[in-house]
């Protein structure tokens, strides 16, 4: 992890700065209001890497000075991170600091926690890893009550479970999500939460069927459903995409089709470009599209996938990079007018701006 400084009694004004970037960049497009979506002020990460540092008989967990891999700062607290986590990392890293088995050739410690209680801790080594440290690992998870991993080239020790199930609230409705080890999920679940609310809320009453490229582990498609009578969600990561489909069984949703295919190319396929038994079941003549569903990485949308979103009139778009939504605006917005535009504060006191834009055919 980077440095990130966290100063409680700036936050207003931060993320007043925020806004205001944000405004200033899209007004181009003359969007509506911006509606602006706060975190908690502190401990709000569920998701970390620490790397750690050896000197000597000390082991800590240091952070770096942005852009500099060698000036780095010990710590003795973390604010920004999940509450659990703050409470569990100190004293995990002093049972590691006496025992040589857990410390030889450590070099990260990674966590993931949930708003349903459970915690995951992934210990990363620069050494092969076996039975000595298996036995260790396993004394280290009964200890504080955790799971517990172990990750080293090209090795991977899982010895209770290698995912947490999350339970987010949505308008007062529970939704259950399977998080697996190092694959990507939401960090700050408690803007996860409202970002899903706003999605849902956009929405609502469009009918039809959702077609959703980038669905990750299901975190929009689950809430969403409900919106729709069928959908279309796809993933190219294989771990992304039994991640979705598990969180529809535990959901007991029926009305989506989850495809593990890139959004590239499933825009061929609707074009009628490309055949793949990846569609195998699906008839893509018995849909009725009337809304897409982006959430791409930093990279923002290729141009064949933006001339694609185009042809629904509804196009949901959640950004974690508003560079990129700006350069795929341009195109959008020769046909669909801007009608929700959002602001979600997922990394307080950094320059990160996740973005949200509900999109109409003009």
């Amino acid at each position: 992890m980077g440095i990130s400084k966290v100063e409680p009694e700036r936050y207003e004004a931060l993320l007043a700065e925020k806004a205001a970037r944000l405004e200033r960049a899209f007004a181009i497009h003359s969007p509506p209001a911006l509606e602006i979506y706060d975190s908690p002020r502190d401990h709000y990460r569920m998701r970390c890497e620490f790397r750690t540092w050896h000197q000597g008989d000390e082991l800590d967990y240091v952070m770096f000075e942005p852009g500099d891999k060698y000036r780095h700062h010990a710590l003795t607290s973390c604010p920004m991170v999940h509450r659990p986590i703050e409470e569990l990392m100190f004293p995990l890293l002093e049972v590691i600091r006496e025992d040589r088995e857990l410390r030889y050739r450590l070099f990260q410690v990674d966590f993931l926690s949930t708003l349903s209680g459970g915690m995951l801790v992934t210990l990363l080594y620069h050494r092969q890893l076996a039975d000595p440290w298996r036995a260790k690992a396993e004394a280290l998870a009964e200890r504080f009550g955790v799971h517990v991993m172990g990750r080293a080239r090209k090795q991977r020790l899982v010895l209770s479970q290698d995912h947490l199930i999350e339970t987010l609230t949505v308008d007062d409705q529970r939704y259950q999500t399977k998080q697996i080890e190092s694959s990507f999920t939401q960090p700050n679940a408690i803007i996860c939460q409202k970002m899903l609310e706003w999605a849902v809320d956009a929405t609502r009453g469009i009918g039809g069927d959702l077609v959703e490229l980038y669905c990750g582990n299901g975190n929009f498609t689950i809430p969403l459903a409900g919106n729709f009578r069928r959908v279309i969600a796809t993933e190219i990561s294989k771990t992304s995409a039994r991640a979705a489909i598990a969180g529809l069984e535990l959901n007991q949703i029926t009305n989506v089709d989850i495809v593990r295919i890139s959004a590239e190319d499933f825009s061929r396929v609707l074009r009628g470009e490309l055949t793949t038994r990846r569609m195998k079941g699906i008839d893509l003549s018995q849909y009725d599209f009337r809304a897409v569903l982006v959430d791409p990485p930093r990279a923002g949308l290729d141009a064949d996938t933006v001339g694609q979103v185009q042809i629904y009139d509804h196009i949901l778009y959640v950004s974690c990079n508003p560079a990129t939504l700006l350069e795929n605006l341009a195109q959008l917005c020769e046909t669909h007018e801007i009608v929700r535009f959002a602001l979600f504060d997922q990394f307080p006191y950094t320059d990160h701006i996740e973005t949200g834009v509900l999109l109409r055919r003009r």
